[in-house]
């Protein structure tokens, strides 16, 4: 039992020592990513957001967080998860490719100055970079969250973030708690902080 104890504890140090390295080095893009987000809503843009795996849960859980309410009482702000409507999905993947799942959506429901959110742990998702050149050719910005050494995905990102891991548990912990700093800091932007 001690042992396992210790294990769990270590677990979670590993968690955040990841996150408070991460929250270091990248603070000044995380406040850029939140202004151009905030400023994006403000003047009429949607967010996208997609991955695979975790990464696409990631990405509902953080759309929703916009189109319902984070922490405090405000309308809803545009947001979709690309990797959420099977019909799409599948009849995208049967007619076309997999690989063409979120290039070929973002080209239908992407707009100039909305905001793509690629999220891939490696930086190397097929679909996700398809995904990004689509949002490139559409005049999307493009906020990445990845890992490791950024793949493909870091310098093809208009705001990248690299989680200094190669766990993808590790990854994927500090990308959801990048996107709710992002959210809460956007809504404190557009709607005031929450009232103690």
């Amino acid at each position: 039992m001690e042992n396992l104890q210790k294990k769990i504890n270590d677990l979670f140090e590993a968690s955040i020592e990841t996150k408070k390295a991460f929250a270091s080095a990248y603070a000044r893009q995380i406040a850029q990513a939140v202004q151009t987000t905030a400023s994006a809503l403000k003047n009429g843009h949607k967010l996208l957001f997609f991955g695979n795996g975790g990464s696409a849960c990631d990405a509902s859980h953080l759309a929703a967080e916009f189109v319902n309410r984070f922490k405090i009482e405000r309308p809803g702000l545009p947001a979709l998860a690309l990797a959420t409507d099977m019909a799409v999905i599948t009849s995208i993947s049967n007619d076309y490719d997999f690989t063409e799942i979120f290039s070929r959506q973002i080209r239908t429901l992407g707009q100039p100055d909305d905001i793509a959110f690629a999220i891939s742990t490696s930086g190397n998702s097929p679909n996700v970079l398809k995904g990004i050149f689509a949002a490139k050719e559409k005049g999307l910005k493009i906020i990445g969250f990845t890992g490791g050494t950024g793949g493909k995905l870091a310098p093809l990102s208009d705001i990248p973030f690299i989680v200094p891991s190669t766990h993808t548990a590790r990854i994927q912990e500090t990308h959801i708690t990048l996107g709710h700093v992002i959210c809460e800091l956007v809504d404190e932007i557009l709607y005031g902080s929450p009232s103690k």
